[in-house]
């Protein structure tokens, strides 16, 4: 009987969870494709040590090294200076960690941590594969992609951005999205969210700003609150800001004790959305938020409508991108985030909601953007650089 092989993996990639999310849906989905193979994946992570990667790398039981990052930026900063000491001495100590685990390949996801791993990983010859999340490539990317073996993107578009000599390295895969976003129950969402069952009938849209919220967003559906309920239900996650802010939460509860009991029964709110999300989406007939790549690839994959409120400034302005391609689509409408505000958000809602010629057409473009095998695209594409072919999913069946 022949010895199982084991496939060493490095990963790397950090600073957001938009980073960070991809690449653990890959290393499960890695995981999956190995149940009854000959092979069997063995990975570490490298991130930073001051990221928010150590923990949610850890909470899922893979293994951890931080290493000293300093940010790429594109703008003038004192900390450019101290940040520029801190870049190199990441490179030391990634190429230790790369000598001492000698991986088989190397996964980056992108953020300014994963640049020392990927020039180490370069440096001692190991194969290396780039994942870009968003329509604009990040700087990070752009300088691991000419070191990279392959360079998978969520988008088409985005190899405009890479030079010409570096396209021929690319594919076009989609960004990989939890899994717990499957399988929804509309009744259950409205049981969760306390709905009176006489409002079945009116549609339902779901705000989200992200864990810590999206002020603008939660001000100005606070300030319309009263004249959206008339037409909709509303779930809306409303995140918690910093300590020492004042919480939107707070504000939000008066809000919802001035409403008329009708009204209020057609509105929830909560600080987070947990795994019940599968559920919120699908009861959602309109989803409001900012324009992040994992935001986008959830509700794209979904086949979702959108009202899109892209955070200004981002590096490059890569949501205003993210919202473009997906208005230009026919999936999405944007409000900018220097116009919104309660009256501009009560009439973009009421005029979608109102033509469903327009959502059901919003839905089917969605869906065009979405790519629900993305995790497996990527994670076949890493395989294949270490000579493990993964069978397509059409195939097996």
């Amino acid at each position: 009987m022949a010895a199982m092989r084991t496939i060493k993996i490095l990963v790397t990639g950090g600073g957001s969870s938009g980073h960070i999310s991809p690449a653990l849906a890959i290393i499960n989905t890695v995981r999956a494709l190995a149940e009854g193979a000959s092979w069997q994946p063995l990975f570490r992570y490298v991130g930073g040590r001051q990221g928010i990667e150590q923990r949610l790398v850890t909470e899922a039981g893979i293994d951890f090294v931080g290493i000293e990052t300093g940010k790429l930026r594109r703008y003038f900063s004192l900390e450019n200076a101290t940040d520029m000491v801190r870049i190199p001495v990441g490179v030391g100590q990634a190429l230790a960690v790369v000598r001492q685990f000698v991986p088989d390949v190397v996964l980056s996801t992108g953020g300014y941590v994963g640049v020392p791993p990927v020039l180490a990983a370069w440096l001692l010859r190991r194969p290396i594969l780039t994942h870009e999340q968003t329509v604009q490539i990040g700087l990070a990317n752009r300088i691991t992609a000419r070191f990279a073996t392959r360079i998978a993107l969520s988008f088409a578009g985005a190899a405009s951005e890479l030079p010409a000599r570096l396209r021929a390295k690319t594919l076009v895969t989609g960004n990989p999205v939890r899994p717990l976003i499957f399988g929804g129950d509309r009744q259950e969402a409205a049981r969760l969210a306390g709905f009176a069952p006489e409002d079945v009938a009116l549609p339902t849209v779901y705000v989200t700003g992200g864990s810590q919220g999206a002020r603008i967003i939660n001000r100005a559906v606070e300030a319309a609150l009263p004249e959206l309920l008339v037409g909709c239900r509303i779930i809306h996650q409303c995140g918690q800001q910093p300590p020492g802010e004042e919480q939107d939460y707070d504000r939000l509860v008066r809000a919802a004790a001035a409403l008329s009991p009708e009204l209020r029964r057609r509105y929830f709110f909560t600080r987070f959305v947990g795994d019940e999300i599968k559920h919120v989406f699908a009861l959602a007939d309109l989803v409001v938020g900012r324009a992040g790549a994992g935001t986008i690839a959830e509700i794209c994959v979904l086949g979702k409508p959108a009202l899109y409120v892209p955070l200004v400034p981002t590096g490059g302005d890569e949501q205003t991108r993210n919202a473009r391609m997906c208005r230009d689509a026919g999936a999405a409408a944007i409000i900018p985030q220097a116009e919104l505000n309660g009256p501009r958000l009560l009439s973009e809602v009421r005029g979608l909601l109102a033509d469903r010629t327009r959502l059901d057409a919003m839905e089917r473009a969605a869906l065009t953007l979405g790519k629900p095998d993305a995790a497996r695209d990527v994670a076949a594409a890493l395989l294949a650089l270490v000579g493990v072919s993964i069978v397509p999913e059409v195939m097996r069946q």
